[in-house]
């Protein structure tokens, strides 16, 4: 099945604004994490973002700051930078061949993730080359959603800063978002197969 190529930013701006439906759980500590990560390791494919805290000077750098995996109904939010270094059952969750990881443009998460680790991350889907085999040329995923469902996602809390002690509500639902909507994106093309 093809789906329309491309999209307008003015025809996005129509849309009604999509809202992640599911739980966001924040994960601070080891003992949530390994909660999350058997949860997710029993599903066959997961949504996945990261987010870093903006840089606006040339030579300043931030580490990932935020991991985002999305269940259908459930998203985690693992606060990395409360973490010293990556935990190894984090390390072990991303080799994992057995689940499917689903993301857009993940060349810039590995980046990364290589800041933090050394690991080789396993059965990862990038949707900007897994959509063109339906016709989509579009490769943001505002425009894939909407392109696929009629709806638009928000990119406004984009830039904020992921290092902050609390991350407000706006920043969560927009973290889960964006995960959630990569599984979303993959799960709705693989039946329209």
């Amino acid at each position: 099945m093809n789906f329309t190529n491309a999209i307008t930013k003015d025809a996005i701006s129509q849309m009604p604004r999509e809202v992640f439906p599911g739980r966001i759980v924040l994960v601070y500590n080891k003992a949530t994490l390994e909660k999350a990560l058997h949860y997710l390791s029993s599903l066959a494919a997961i949504g996945f973002d990261s987010e870093t805290r903006p840089s606006f000077f040339k030579k300043t750098h931030y580490k990932m700051s935020l991991m985002q995996l999305s269940g259908e109904d459930i998203c985690f939010l693992v606060r990395l930078n409360k973490f010293k270094k990556i935990p190894s059952s984090l390390e072990a969750f991303l080799k994992n061949e057995n689940v499917k990881k689903v993301g857009l443009s993940l060349r810039d998460d590995f980046h990364g993730l290589h800041r933090l680790t050394n690991i080789s991350p396993g059965n990862f889907i990038d949707l900007q080359m897994y959509v063109t085999q339906f016709g989509i040329e579009d490769m943001s995923l505002q425009k894939i959603y909407a392109i696929l469902f009629g709806k638009k996602i928000s990119k406004r809390e984009r830039l904020s800063n992921w290092e902050a002690e609390n991350l407000t509500e706006a920043q969560q639902h927009y973290a889960a978002l964006d995960a959630w909507a990569c599984l979303r994106i993959y799960q709705f093309l693989e039946l329209s197969k």
